[in-house]
């Protein structure tokens, strides 16, 4: 099928989507899985998988590909969601959230709240991947938000914001360190660099949502849901015990934020050793599993139910209910997160993403523009912020090798890739749907907003990136 056909299923593709969910109102999930199917069958992905040749390697059918594509972004997802939506509900019923919020609140001022949770993220999503670090300070955006009794977008959108640019910019997360290898770039170098512009971008993500935030973006019912159970920062609670209650004072601040540090604490002691020590050291193997997100996600979890509940006289049978009424809530996050999967998926077998990134190819652009174009381009044809480096890396991999560019030079050029995938985050990337709905915006507001956010971060740092390159070639 030739390039420009291709485009315009994509952009039709997105179109519609658009329309069935903001225009029509259908669900979400549904309006996914229904453009998934047209797009594949506009673009001639087969009906039935055809099993790979000699000649041709396999191709997914549309059913197995929307199965792979959901499947893969499920299998990290889900069960993060549904821990994290656990440790939350287990802080927001304890009235730890309330205490948390009601605390820092004090310390700081209503004013300053915003600026130092975005900077905390800032310094959390270092180790972190972006997914698991923004669920887990979930219970303490929708903690501070009530205590200011405001819409958790206004503490969520920059926290958000900066933590996905450390994402895709600062190793050793995998598509800035996967990209770094195939070009050949100083991990080093690219992690002072990428740090260094990503503090910027924090003030930025801070400064341009409370901008975007001049407005009020109405809350979807499903997150008002999960958030009006968080009640007043000196509330007492009330728990159960055998079939008896009784009132108790909700956690200290300290416990609750010890509980929400502890996963990240175990999961940069993973990212640590698996940077500094080899493959295979057995004191890798032992901290790589405990600084697995899930595992980490886990422990903490039991760690809250045991300090949050059962120390504050909760029955086992109370606690289990606790854990349960945390999971409807998450399941539409969840099944939307996997459905955006899946049409990232449809998108990458039809090759609606390689010819976008071809007709770039061929404009003859500079190096860093054209890593940044076809980066950008490709992040909002397929969704996925790592594919989307790693593939432009592999694009332009033997124009970088052959080009004689220094080592800065070449870190400069993998930024350039990198911030080119932190922008357009839209309907196809998972990402887009657990921002928004854990934050309750529309997808018309996520667009307004989320897209628009991230868009603006990607071309700041694609412009930090660009001082960098500068100076370098000035300098010789």
């Amino acid at each position: 099928m030739s390039t420009p056909v291709l485009l315009a299923i994509g952009v039709g593709g997105i179109l519609l989507l658009l329309l069935l969910i903001v225009r029509f109102k259908v669900n979400a999930f549904l309006a996914l899985l229904i453009t998934s199917i047209l797009v594949g069958l506009a673009a001639g992905i087969p009906l039935a998988t055809i099993p790979a040749t000699d000649d041709s390697p396999e191709r997914l059918g549309i059913i197995p590909a929307i199965i792979a594509g959901m499947g893969g972004t499920l299998g990290s997802v889900a069960i993060l969601v549904a821990l994290g939506a656990m440790l939350g509900r287990i802080i927001e019923l304890s009235g730890g959230a309330s205490s948390l919020a009601g605390r820092f609140t004090k310390i700081l001022g209503p004013r300053r709240v915003s600026g130092a949770l975005t900077a905390a993220a800032l310094v959390l999503a270092i180790p972190v991947f972006f997914d698991v670090g923004f669920i887990i300070l979930v219970p303490i955006i929708y903690g501070f938000s009530h205590a200011a009794g405001l819409n958790p977008v206004k503490f969520g959108l920059p926290i958000a914001g900066i933590m996905l640019a450390v994402h895709v910019a600062v190793p050793p997360h995998p598509g800035v360190v996967g990209g770094a290898a195939l070009l050949g770039a100083d991990v080093g170098w690219l992690t002072l660099l990428g740090i260094l512009i990503a503090l910027p971008l924090g003030v930025i993500s801070h400064f341009f949502s409370k901008w975007l935030n001049r407005r009020d973006f109405p809350m979807l019912a499903s997150t008002r849901e999960m958030f009006e159970s968080f009640g007043g920062a000196d509330a007492p609670v009330t728990t159960m015990t055998g079939t008896s209650t009784r009132t108790v004072a909700p956690p200290s601040a300290a416990m609750v934020l010890t509980l929400i540090i502890t996963p990240l604490v175990m999961i940069g002691l993973g990212t640590t050793a698996a940077t500094i020590l080899p493959a295979g050291d057995p004191i890798r193997n032992v901290l790589g599993f405990i600084g697995a997100p899930i595992f980490a996600l886990l422990v903490t979890v039991l760690l809250a139910g045991y300090f949050l509940g059962v120390r504050k006289g909760w029955s086992r049978a109370h606690l289990s209910e606790v854990f349960e009424s945390a999971l409807p809530p998450a399941a539409i996050v969840i099944l939307v997160t996997g459905a955006g999967g899946a049409f990232a998926r449809i998108l990458t077998e039809s090759g609606i993403g390689t010819a976008l990134a071809d007709t770039l190819l061929a404009t003859g652009l500079p190096i860093m523009l054209l890593a940044f174009l076809v980066s950008l381009a490709l992040r909002a044809a397929q969704g996925s912020a790592t594919v989307a480096i790693l593939t432009t890396a592999g694009l332009l991999s033997e124009a970088v090798v052959d080009g004689g560019f220094s080592p800065l030079q070449v870190v400069a050029i993998t930024l350039a890739i990198a911030f080119g995938a932190l922008g357009l985050s839209h309907v196809n990337d998972s990402g887009f749907w657990v921002v928004t709905r854990y934050l309750g915006l529309s997808v018309a507001d996520g667009l307004r907003s989320w897209t628009v956010l991230t868009t603006v971060l990607g071309l700041a740092g694609f412009a930090g990136a660009s001082v960098v390159w500068a100076v370098v070639s000035a300098t010789g």
